[in-house]
Formats: C-alpha cells, sequence, structure tokens
C-alpha cells in the first residue's frame, strides 16, 4: 500500500544539519534575545532551554515573558544567506518528486524561510502545502493538537501517511495518532533516547527515503 501523503519537517531535514544554516539561525536567536529582548548574553542559554522546556519554542517563551512580535522575530531569526550554506540537488528534486502521495512540509518555522529554503533548493513545486508556525497561531510542534488540525485539513487518516522529522519528540504525537514515522539523522537506534515507536525507522540519507517508505507501507 502506498502512503496517501508525507509529511515533511525542513529544518535540519530537507538539507543536512552539518550544511551550517541552522547554526546561523541559532546565532541569530541569540543575538535577538541580547539585541532585542536585552537579555544579558551570559544568561541567553539557559533563558532559551527554560522557554523550549517550558513553551515548547523559544518564540512562545518571548511572547510570554517578553511581548515579543513573533513576525519580527521570525524574520530576524530566518535572515539567513542561503547561498552560503545550501546546493540546489537535483536527485533529490527528482527522487522527492517520484514519491507516492501528497507531500506536505509541517515546520515550527514561517512560511517565508519554508518558502526560501524549497525554493533555493528547487523544490517548491512538489508540496502541495505549508504547515508552518504561523498557521498554527505559533503553537509549535510537538504539540498534539495541532497534528489532527493538520490531518483535518488535509482530510487525511493518520494511519495511511509518514511523517519525517530530525527530532524523535516532534515524530511521537504523530506516532500516536497512528502515522508511519521516519526519524532523520542519528546513526543508529541505540543513539535514541528510548525505543521507536512500532512503525518507526531511522535514516541516514534523505536519498534512502523511497525504500523506507516502501517498507513503512509495505
Amino acid at each position: 500500500m502506498e502512503p496517501e501523503f508525507i509529511l515533511f519537517d525542513l529544518d535540519n531535514t530537507l538539507y543536512p544539519r552539518d550544511c551550517g544554516l541552522f547554526d546561523h539561525v541559532d546565532r541569530l536567536i541569540n543575538r535577538y534575545l541580547e539585541e532585542v529582548v536585552k537579555i544579558p548574553s551570559a544568561e541567553v542559554d539557559q533563558r532559551r532551554r527554560a522557554y523550549w522546556q517550558a513553551h515548547g519554542t523559544t518564540l512562545n517563551g518571548l511572547m510570554v515573558h517578553h511581548d515579543v512580535d513573533p513576525h519580527h522575530y521570525l524574520d530576524f531569526v530566518h535572515d539567513v544567506p542561503l547561498a552560503d550554506y545550501l546546493e540546489p540537488d537535483e536527485k533529490l528534486v527528482a527522487m522527492i518528486a517520484a514519491l507516492p502521495g501528497e507531500k506536505y512540509i509541517f515546520s515550527n518555522a514561517s512560511n517565508e524561510h519554508c518558502q526560501r529554503v524549497l525554493n533555493y533548493l528547487g523544490l517548491d513545486e512538489l508540496f502541495a502545502a505549508v504547515y508552518d508556525i504561523n498557521y498554527f497561531d505559533f503553537r509549535p510542534k510537538p504539540e498534539l493538537v495541532i497534528y489532527q488540525e493538520l490531518l483535518d485539513n488535509i482530510n487525511r487518516k493518520a494511519e495511511n501517511g509518514i511523517m519525517i522529522d530530525d527530532m524523535a519528540v516532534n515524530l511521537e504525537p504523530a506516532a500516536s495518532l497512528g502515522m508511519a514515522t521516519i526519524l532523520y539523522g542519528p546513526a543508529s537506534p541505540t543513539s535514541l533516547s528510548q525505543p521507536l515507536p512500532p512503525r518507526g525507522k531511522t535514516l541516514t540519507s534523505l536519498h534512502e527515503l523511497p525504500k523506507l517508505v516502501a517498507e513503512l507501507m509495505g
């Protein structure tokens, strides 16, 4: 059986983590906390960790505790020169185009950032829609309710689809709803903090995705 849909994370998934793009975003987040929010540099890492643990994202913590404009924040932290980090990959484009089912982006980034990356990589025509942090009123993965809202919007049942993400915590709600999941990045399941779900796989090269999709939905 072929999947009816595949949900793709964007950052550190559609491009490799070691390319450095998200490290640049990470540095811009720190700059935002220091320069705009005026948090002392020595406290930035601790604040980010606390906000992420309590609110799901640094942004949500900043909105709650500092009344930050989320659009200004997202524009600031995603102002990255993509050409410094990314290279269009014709094989990747062909592989994703050939995958069965509708493809969607499901990201905690902004729609503008997602579209810029997709355009640069030549993937912009391959995804039916982008479900970004703005779409869900800044509620981030892994809040379970937004996964169900996405499924309702595309009118699909969880068990008929697959989600791929570089963070295991973001796949847990998908698995709990019945989706097959693919964790992109770790070398082996032994690097995980907890066992994979029954319909879960790990992936170290995105070009191996067609094989895993066939295994998961077979």
